[in-house]
């Protein structure tokens, strides 16, 4: 019998996803609409399935070189070039990797030297404050506010730095509070960066999905190119979540660190996802701005009805989250999200997983079908009056 001493004391005090459990709890349940799933509604598009499957068939079911196949890297910097102003040399400055998160993993096993601080803007994705700790760092938090819409501030962060702080983690537009960065805000925070020298760490993976105005990214600040480790990939903007497939574009000094990671632990991303995200590149742009049309109308119409019933929520800016106060209730986000799921069969994610300042939230996906959010609405609304 393996012995729980044989167990790493830094895992065994890892917390586990509180994603995880709510999706456990609703798994089972019948009839239950679900609002709490991160990844588009949409299957990935037919001629990108196409092209994975010609792979198949041509038999390119070999490794790839352990940066990527050379033909979608230059696509890669292609495409980064084009919709946001940045230029990466496809061969020595982007690592194709499994899925955003694996790039976000062997960027801070790069960067961090044992107790280094990496500051985390919350709320955020829950692996950020985990994956720090395991590349041996030390995550402090910077708690965000609603009256901000969750938005991060030059003085909020200049006050959050130590003699010790190394790197931030930003992820704009963000998970879960859908806000978005507007580039002027940006540049202030460039600002801060670069006077403490600092390292950016940007998860740029829902840049395609930004409804309201450009999209800017972090590294096509003037100066931050050279301290920026930009973080993208294919799950959302192409509805590609399960081919598990993202990039990360930094330094030349920095990818050659993450690629000894890279080639240790991965080898290769897989190939045959690989030429599916070549096509996507190639021909998907008209599928991913239908994508945000509907992801755009559906913003509209979760963000009005949650105000409508009393629960106040911003007018997120990007990604498919809303982030609607539950406050007004009086339950925190763990009691209502329960009770929502157990008397209404409606599945939303309680906002405190998501750091401290996600209480008193709950975060929402409207990346399901119109039909779907209006019946989770409609008992959402009978939810409330209830408790109101």
């Amino acid at each position: 019998m393996i012995q729980t001493s044989f167990v790493s004391k830094t895992i065994a005090d890892l917390k586990p996803s509180g994603i995880r459990r709510f999706f456990d709890l609703a798994v089972n349940m019948e009839g239950v609409v679900s609002l709490g799933v991160g990844e588009p509604d949409f299957v990935t598009s037919w001629n990108v399935r196409e092209a994975a499957i010609l792979s198949l068939e041509e038999g390119r079911t070999s490794y790839t070189a352990n940066a990527g196949l050379l033909e979608l890297r230059q696509e890669i910097a292609s495409y980064m070039r084009k919709r946001f102003a940045v230029s990466y040399q496809p061969e020595s400055q982007i690592i194709v990797t499994v899925g955003g998160s694996q790039a976000i993993d062997i960027a801070l096993r790069a960067i961090l030297n044992p107790g280094e601080e990496v500051l985390v803007v919350e709320p955020c994705f829950v692996a950020y404050s985990p994956l720090v700790t395991l590349a041996g760092g030390v995550a402090k938090t910077i708690q965000t506010v609603r009256e901000n819409e969750f938005k991060l501030t030059a003085t909020e962060l200049e006050e959050a730095i130590t003699p010790n702080t190394k790197a931030i983690i930003m992820c704009s537009p963000n998970n879960p509070t859908g806000t978005q960065l507007r580039k002027e805000e940006l540049i202030e925070i460039a600002k801060i960066v670069k006077k403490h020298n600092l390292v950016v760490i940007s998860d740029e993976i829902y840049a395609e999905l930004a409804y309201d105005e450009d999209f800017t990214s972090v590294a096509a600040i003037d100066g931050m190119m050279d301290r920026t480790i930009l973080i993208n990939g294919f799950s959302k903007g192409f509805a590609m979540t399960g081919w598990r497939l993202g990039f990360v574009c930094a330094p030349k000094e920095i990818t050659e660190a993450m690629l000894k990671i890279h080639q240790y632990t991965m080898m290769c991303a897989s190939t045959m996802a690989q030429y599916a995200a070549l096509e996507a590149l190639r021909s998907g742009m008209n599928d991913v701005e239908e994508m945000r049309k509907s992801y755009r109308q559906r913003r509209n119409y979760i963000v009005k009805s949650f105000n409508e019933m009393g629960l106040d929520c911003h007018n997120p800016g990007g990604a498919f989250y809303a982030f609607p106060s539950i406050e007004r209730t009086g339950m925190s986000s763990q009691e209502f999200a329960e009770k929502l799921l157990f008397e209404e069969k409606v599945a939303v994610i309680p906002g405190n997983v998501f750091g401290e300042s996600g209480e008193g939230h709950i975060r929402c996906s409207y990346a399901s079908s119109l039909e779907q959010l209006q019946e989770a609405i409609k008992r959402m609304s009978r939810f409330v009056e209830k408790y109101k």
